[in-house]
């Protein structure tokens, strides 16, 4: 299958900083992909590079195998953004805002009532016509920054932060949205709410200080990983006497003596069985370990502070 939006060694600076560097990434028909990381990992400049808001130092970004920079307007035909801060005019009126933002995407008059009509049914907004923008809820507005992306039928749909500021329950209903957006569409969203991409998403992507660090699905995550090991100990040592021993690349103390141990390459876990049976800390559980959103994410972002102030 080819895929709908790729990247290639995508670089943004902004003086002397590198706020995103050499990020490859790729998008299928179908696909809800999350976009995840810590503040400054350098997600809403990704996103604004692949929606053409912003222009690369280097790499390129193409879109049903159309170049973004060589042929932006036919490319970003096939896109629709939600940047974090909705682009809304308060002292218009549901129906008067979109059928502004159908105007600009190039929608005909002809066609403009029914694409109006169906992106307000797609986002609950049936109801909303005549009402004020600025006397809608939070919720509301989010949810017509979200019609507003949808007006010309884009196959891509780039969302970021799309339940920021909403309250839980308005969040249930935007990610229920977004779900069902994806039966008819491609998404990449943004977030920095691990569960939001538990619920809605096939696929994560992490990035940390401006580089992509992780891409798997999500199923993945639920199979059994033989790289991660949980032991328990009666006798429990120092987490750093743990991650100490031979084969063994990181250890992290969960409590009442259970610990997370990451093997290196090549290290099985008979042998760290062995490794550990010959110390008096009273071996009492070892097992393959599922590694969670939240263990891979805090792995791979956490900075070394000892290292940075080094």
């Amino acid at each position: 299958m080819e895929a709908l939006l790729r990247t290639n060694q995508l670089c943004r600076r902004f003086g002397a900083v590198d706020a995103v560097q050499g990020v490859d990434l790729e998008l299928f028909p179908g696909e809800i992909v999350a976009l995840l990381g810590p503040n400054g990992a350098g997600k809403s400049t990704t996103l604004r590079m692949l929606c053409g808001c912003l222009t690369p130092s280097s790499g390129t970004v193409t879109i049903n195998g159309l170049d973004l920079q060589r042929s932006p307007f036919a490319a970003k035909r096939a896109i629709g953004y939600l940047p974090e801060t909705p682009p809304l005019y308060r002292d218009l009126r549901v129906d008067e805002y979109l059928n502004f933002c159908a105007r600009l995407r190039g929608v005909g008059t002809d066609q403009l009532r029914e694409k109006r009509e169906r992106v307000k049914s797609l986002c609950g907004l049936g109801d909303c016509g005549r009402r004020l923008i600025g006397n809608l809820s939070k919720g509301y507005q989010q949810r017509v920054g979200i019609a507003q992306a949808l007006i010309h039928d884009p196959q891509l749909i780039i969302l970021d932060e799309p339940s920021s500021g909403l309250d839980p329950n308005q969040i249930v209903e935007i990610r229920a949205l977004i779900r069902s957006l994806g039966a008819n569409h491609s998404i990449i969203l943004s977030s920095h709410i691990l569960a939001e991409a538990e619920s809605v998403c096939d696929r994560v992507l992490i990035m940390h200080r401006g580089s992509v660090v992780f891409s798997e699905p999500l199923g993945r995550l639920s199979e059994p990983d033989q790289q991660t090991l949980t032991v328990v100990l009666g006798t429990p040592p120092q987490r750093e006497t743990l991650a100490a021993l031979p084969g063994v690349a990181a250890a992290d103390a969960l409590g009442s003596g259970r610990f997370e141990l990451r093997l290196e390459a090549g290290c099985s876990s008979g042998q760290l069985a062995r490794e550990l049976a010959l110390r008096d800390w009273e071996l009492r559980e070892l097992s393959s370990g599922k590694s969670s959103l939240e263990q891979v994410f805090t792995r791979l972002t956490t900075v070394d502070r000892s290292a940075a102030g080094a």
